[in-house]
């Protein structure tokens, strides 16, 4: 087992598939709670039985997207407002400057230490954690707002306004857990934490544009449109679900797939075949 090693001692970290008596928090991300949210057989498959779930590709233009963002912001870092939060409506803002900032980011490693940004759950044993795009800080009243930057590109010859309502697809549901996720860890450790957060929209557009190559034709160069979506979360549910992470955990055998689950709906389907 990876948290055994060959002399039988066990690991400094408690990751990958749950080992019951390993002493180390359990680390979970926020991305392994969403899965439990969604479905709790394939959250057991993947962190009891260490079944790897199945391969997605990554999407690397809406990381690099992130990326530049980030630099724009970062340059207001502690300062001042960015203009497109003047432009929105949100001079009191300002990205927030912390020394952790960058360990904050660091989705995959975030449980590498206390300065990543994760947190313990005595009760549970587990070390839960993710990693922030940005962190913004009201200059009024010192509260910490949460910011997930989101990237999207409507093929529609007449798109849906960046506003409130975009967010109310029923797959958007997990952008929304993953900012309350976020602003009970921060307020676990220790900052003073707003109820809204801010979506920071960049939406890649192509109606009344004749193509992107640029005049030098190497480079090319597509135009997005930006908005700030306001969103006021509610953590309330996070500690129990930590605690239905355990129990899960625990478990011998797996639940039930949730009726919307595509790899339970396959199995279903395929079991049915073979018994015909």
């Amino acid at each position: 087992m990876a948290n055994i090693k060959k002399d039988g001692s066990y690991s400094s970290r408690h990751r990958g598939a749950y080992t019951p008596l390993h002493p180390a928090p359990f680390e979970l991300s926020r991305g392994k709670i969403e899965m439990m949210k969604q479905c709790e057989a394939c959250f057991w498959l993947e962190k009891k039985a260490g079944v790897k779930p199945i391969g997605m590709p990554g999407f690397n233009l809406n990381t690099n997207t992130d990326t530049l963002l980030k630099r724009d912001l970062d340059q207001f870092r502690g300062k001042g407002p960015h203009p497109i939060m003047q432009a929105h409506g949100y001079g009191d803002l300002r990205p927030f400057d912390h020394a952790d900032l960058k360990k904050w980011e660091s989705s995959t490693q975030f449980g590498a230490s206390p300065k990543n940004f994760n947190t313990v759950h005595e009760e549970t044993n587990i070390l839960f954690g993710g990693g922030l795009d940005d962190v913004w800080e009201s200059t009024t009243t010192g509260e910490l707002h949460v910011v997930d930057y989101k990237s999207t590109a409507q093929l529609s010859n007449q798109p849906k306004p960046l506003d409130r309502e975009f967010l109310e697809d029923f797959w958007k549901i997990s952008y929304k857990r993953q900012m309350e996720m976020y602003q009970w860890i921060l307020r676990r450790k220790g900052f003073q934490v707003s109820d809204i957060g801010y979506f920071l929209y960049v939406d890649g557009q192509y109606l009344g544009y004749n193509g992107m190559i640029d005049e030098d034709p190497s480079t090319a160069t597509m135009k997005f449109k930006t908005a700030i979506i306001e969103y006021q979360g509610n953590d309330d549910w996070v500690e129990a679900a930590i605690y239905r992470a355990k129990e899960i955990l625990q478990f011998e055998t797996p639940p039930d797939h949730s009726w919307r689950c595509d790899v339970g709906r396959f199995l279903k389907e395929t079991n049915s075949v073979s018994s015909t």
